[in-house]
């Protein structure tokens, strides 16, 4: 991220016109405060419109990466732009869902551009009734299915990557990659 000399950038605050009169038109004077006017009219620009860096939908793209990692967001400079906005606008939202299923799919969504579902979930259960029956054991595992959503394919090192930071640290997990969406009978 690079915030620098923009040439032909006017500054929005002349230094050479708020000097006193004595130096209004001396030659030397506005010549030297014109090139402090060169490398200030970035920072005044970015000043000026810190609003908008600080909104992901409209943030300059590179400033974009750091703006996520404020919000413990998950940016992936490979995917497109737009996603990259959204993720890290609803990265609060996606925070509220870490270690469920809907927050697994959903972060799978947004950040890789995959359609997931999630089988099984690993074992918590109550009962009204004292000295009721244990449960049955809970899966061993979580299966991850994954298919290209708006991908022509699907990287399933960065989709473990992913999900190994999203998932509680105590679950197994399996990841299977798919041609398209399950069908009905769940293959």
């Amino acid at each position: 991220m690079s915030r620098s000399a923009v040439p032909g950038l006017p500054s929005r605050y002349p230094i050479g016109e708020q000097l006193p009169a004595l130096y209004a038109e001396d030659d030397f004077a506005q010549r030297f405060t014109a090139g402090l006017d060169t490398v200030l009219a970035p920072v005044f620009a970015t000043l000026d419109n810190l609003p908008a860096y600080l909104d992901p939908r409209v943030a300059p793209a590179d400033f974009l990466a750091w703006l996520a990692s404020w919000v413990g967001g998950a940016d992936d400079p490979r995917r497109p732009l737009e996603l990259r906005r959204e993720a890290t606008v609803r990265a609060m939202e996606l925070h509220r869902g870490r270690g469920t299923a809907r927050g697994l799919t959903e972060a799978l969504r947004l950040v890789l551009g995959v359609g997931a579902d999630v089988v099984g979930g690993g074992g918590a259960t109550w009962s009204r009734t004292a000295g009721a029956e244990l449960p049955p054991a809970p899966d061993a595992e979580v299966l991850i299915r994954v298919w290209p959503d708006r991908t022509a394919r699907v990287d399933a090192d960065r989709v473990r990557e992913l999900v190994r930071t999203l998932c509680p640290v105590h679950t197994a997990y399996r990841v299977e990659v798919l041609a398209g969406p399950p069908t009905d009978d769940g293959r």
